[in-house]
């Protein structure tokens, strides 16, 4: 263990400092004065002054300093007050001009008719603002821009202005982020990837490991207050996640006093309780929360028709299914914050969170050889998805200087998952025959300790380094067992039983360099080290032979700001490691003509990205264009062959065989028609090859190969009205993907929802509908090789309406914001199916009053 942790690599990285400024309602990165990307005019005036709590009377520290020429009302210069809230804009030419003071948590304040001699030094004394607590809830950025922001390495979706999604799920959020897919499952893609990384508040959960899909189940949508997607993340992100990173940043506050929210919801397939409270006097800060949703009235029908050949002898298999299932998902958290010193800050808390998804399916199948019936069965399922995952973590923060800091963080995790099922098997007079029963339990265990630091070299440069270890155990206990209709229990030893233990140790570390030239060009280049240490075995089998392996990743980006329009250029190196699920060699057969097992010697995917990206303001228009570039080598694959001892079964299993290309585009644009109605639409087309080869019958070597293009799409609106309405619509179409042996069929999904505040903002009452004008949605998918062939329709019954209510109890004061301890953020798995969310420097900006 020692050896291990002292394994980790310190190395360097470096950053430019700038802030954000308001260009046509969408912020964009500006250079500090005096920095090398710095273009205003040189003078030799100057304005100092100190930002101050009006209620607190304390320093505002990092607050927002723009400087705006009066005349063209264009912004020119800018900082961010230091530690004391002391700020001063250098180097000024004489004129006329006004300044905007911004802070998150702050009204906005206007300083006018300031007006500068040749050489002159212009002290503004203490300047007081206002908090706005009163206004916590609304937004006051003209049109609304801000829905969605575009930030050097990544997009931002402002989800708290989502109406509709009260009394939902992280899923509903996210099928509304530019550049994100979500299927009817809940699994994600990022152009067209499952390979990503899922952060919650800069955090990873061991339960994320085992699949997104269900993670975001756990995740109420309304305490999410953005979605960040970092599609070319630096080198100071851990490399795992070839798609990218999506990080979800749940609502917080420095309030001061005690409150309460309430949130619940009440629909025709599902339920939900939220209670969330705070309590913060002086330094210390307490928090504390539970949510709980239920899932009922989920009906699912399929047909299913494939034809396997095995020993040049086809069975063809027609099968009917009629299913339905119910669900609770819950989170509970307790969190501390404390203050050690006036720069010093800890925090710690833990988090557990529950899953039980409980299905029942009625299957009808007949197999057929040349066209005749040659047996036919029932089969009723009873399948349990269990999972409880606690997290726990403890961080200190040491800020020394605004941009310079020293943090350690540390995080254990721990994931229980049960995936069981039991089976009676029917005659032809549905009388029981035969039980059958899967138990599959899983341990997903995980310690991590990080340390990073940074500090900025002149005023245009950053220079951060850090290391990181992580130590994960993962344990898998499974067995099948079969019993008469009347007898008991005992263990089939036909089927695969045994367990595996997987040791999976990460040592890394990072460093980058990123420099603004004169002329506004913007450089920032690094490369990250990442060695794992694999001890895999099973207990029938010893130990399996997975070794060692080091990657090193590098990271290029670039950015140019040409007259409001914004070029990015980007390349990084990814690595895609294996998940559990794909891992698990538990032979899953709760369909028996569809089979799924996992493969422990699977090795990891490494990916190359490339991205060109061009945003612009066009008046109350942001658009945004992205061209990308994704080649994947030793890709993880699903690989689909007949079983030899199953007559017409399909067995599913994963390969490291795969060789992906990508190459795409996605467009967004985002119109503020007025103050209080925006609108949008995007779309993402790409074009992909997959190669790859899997053993044939007879052991024959069979080469695998397609292609195609996958197009996306969507609308939303949204609009506040008088007396506290608002509304909000949504719809999404997914067409056709391809995969390495066929496609899976496209869907859609579409969501309106109208809201009332009430009693001063502190309730309000919802009711949105989803899917509404439709009984069903039929996804169809095929796929085929040499030795079969397989037709799948799965028809889902998602028509809904649910009616929400939320109030908020407790009387809260502002306090200064301080910058708490970061966090540790593992994003090294995948899953079935920059992380971090730090903002550059200075608050979002917001248009001049």
């Amino acid at each position: 263990m020692k050896t291990f942790l002292l394994a980790i690599i310190f190395t360097a990285f470096l950053s430019p400092v700038f802030a954000q400024f308001p260009t046509g309602g969408a912020s964009q990165p500006k250079a500090l004065p005096g920095t090398a990307g710095d273009q205003t005019p040189k003078g030799t005036a100057k304005i100092v002054g100190t930002l101050v709590d009006s209620a607190a009377s304390k320093p505002i520290e990092f607050g927002s300093i723009a400087l705006y020429n009066k005349k063209t009302g264009q912004a020119i210069d800018g900082t961010v007050a230091d530690e004391k809230g002391k700020f001063s804009l250098n180097k000024i030419v004489a004129g006329d001009f006004k300044i905007l003071i911004s802070f998150i948590g702050y009204q906005n304040k206007t300083i006018d008719n300031i007006t500068l001699a040749k050489g002159q030094e212009l002290d503004l004394g203490t300047i007081k603002i206002s908090s706005n607590v009163k206004q916590l809830d609304e937004v006051t950025v003209t049109g609304q821009a801000a829905l969605i922001e575009e930030k050097v390495d990544r997009l931002v979706y402002n989800a708290e202005k989502d109406i509709s999604a009260k009394g939902g799920d992280a899923t509903d959020i996210l099928r509304k982020v530019p550049l994100l897919t979500v299927d009817l499952d809940g699994n994600v893609s990022l152009r067209g990837s499952q390979n990503i990384r899922v952060l919650i508040n800069n955090k990873p959960s061991t339960i994320v490991a085992s699949s997104v899909a269900d993670a975001l189940k756990q995740i109420p949508a309304d305490q999410i207050k953005t979605v960040e997607v970092i599609t070319s993340p630096s080198s100071k992100y851990d490399a795992e996640g070839s798609g990218g990173i999506i990080n979800i940043i749940t609502k917080k506050n420095s309030l001061q006093g005690l409150n309460l929210n309430v949130d619940a919801g009440v629909g025709n397939r599902g339920s939900m309780l939220s209670l969330n409270g705070g309590y913060r006097k002086g330094k210390a800060g307490f928090t504390i929360g539970g949510f709980g949703r239920g899932i009922y009235n989920t009906i699912t029908k399929s047909e299913l028709s494939q034809t396997s050949i095995v020993e040049g002898v086809a069975t063809e298999t027609r099968q009917t299914g009629d299913g339905n299932s119910k669900g609770l998902f819950g989170q509970y958290n307790l969190g501390f914050d404390y203050d050690l010193a006036k720069n010093q800050s800890i925090t710690a808390g833990v988090r557990y969170g529950v899953r039980n998804m409980i299905s029942q399916q009625d299957l009808i199948t007949r197999l057929l050889r040349n066209g005749s019936q040659t047996e036919s069965s029932g089969r009723n399922v009873d399948s349990k998805n269990l999972s409880g995952t606690v997290d726990a973590n403890i961080d200190y923060l040491h800020t020394f200087k605004p941009q310079q800091e020293w943090s350690i963080s540390t995080l254990y995790s721990r994931n229980d998952l049960t995936n069981n099922f039991d089976a009676d098997l029917l005659n032809g007079n549905n009388s029981v025959t035969t039980r059958q029963r899967n138990e599959n339990k899983s341990i997903n265990e995980e310690f991590t300790l990080q340390t990073d630091y940074q500090t900025p070299i002149k005023k245009n440069q950053l220079l951060e380094f850090g290391g990181k270890a992580i130590l994960r155990e993962v344990t898998s206990d499974y067995q099948f067992l079969i019993a008469e209709a009347t007898g008991d229990f005992v263990k089939e030893n036909s089927q695969p039983s045994g367990q595996l233990t997987y040791h999976q140790n990460i040592a890394a570390g990072y460093t980058s360099y990123t420099y603004t030239t004169k002329s506004r060009y913007t450089f920032k280049g690094g490369v990250r080290y990442e060695h794992t240490f694999i001890d895999a075995s099973t207990r029938e089998g010893g130990s399996i032979g997975v070794g060692d392996y080091g990657v090193l990743v590098p990271s290029v980006n670039a950015s140019k700001t040409i007259k409001g329009t914004t070029l990015k250029l980007g390349y990084n190196r990814r690595i895609q490691r294996p998940g559990l699920a794909q891992l698990n060699p538990n032979f899953n057969s709760a369909n028996p003509q569809n089979i799924t097992i996992g493969n422990p010697e699977l090795r990891p995917e490494l990916t190359n990205n490339f991205e060109l990206g061009v945003s612009k303001n066009i008046k109350k228009v942001f658009v945004n264009a992205t061209f990308f570039g994704r080649v994947t080598n030793n890709a993880i694959s699903q690989v689909r062959q007949p079983s030899d001892s199953l007559p017409g079964a399909i067995v599913t299993t994963f390969e490291n065989i795969g060789r992906q290309h990508a190459y795409g585009i996605n467009l967004f644009a985002n119109i503020a028609a007025t103050s209080k109605i925006n609108f949008g639409v995007f779309a993402n087309s790409f074009y992909t090859t997959l190669t790859g080869q899997t053993l044939g019958e007879n052991n024959a070597v069979e080469k695998l190969s397609n292609n195609g293009i996958n197009v996306s799409g969507g609308i939303f609106s949204q609009a506040q009205f008088k007396n506290g309405w608002g509304a909000q619509a949504f719809g999404f179409m997914q067409g056709t993907q391809i995969q390495l042996q066929g496609t899976q069929g496209g869907f859609g999904f579409y969501t309106v929802g109208v809201k009332k505040e009430f009693g001063n903002k502190k309730g309000s009452v919802g009711l949105a509908a989803e899917n509404f004008l439709s009984k069903r949605y039929k996804m169809h998918t095929e796929l085929f090789s040499n030795q079969f062939n397989q037709v799948n329709d799965m028809y889902f019954y998602n028509r809904g309406v649910r009616l929400t209510f939320t109030y908020k109890i407790g009387k809260m004061t502002m306090d200064a914001p301080k910058r708490k301890a970061k966090s540790v953020n593992n994003d090294d798995v995948k899953s079935d199916g920059s992380g971090g969310g730090q903002q550059q420097g200075g608050a979002p900006g917001a248009q001049p009053k």
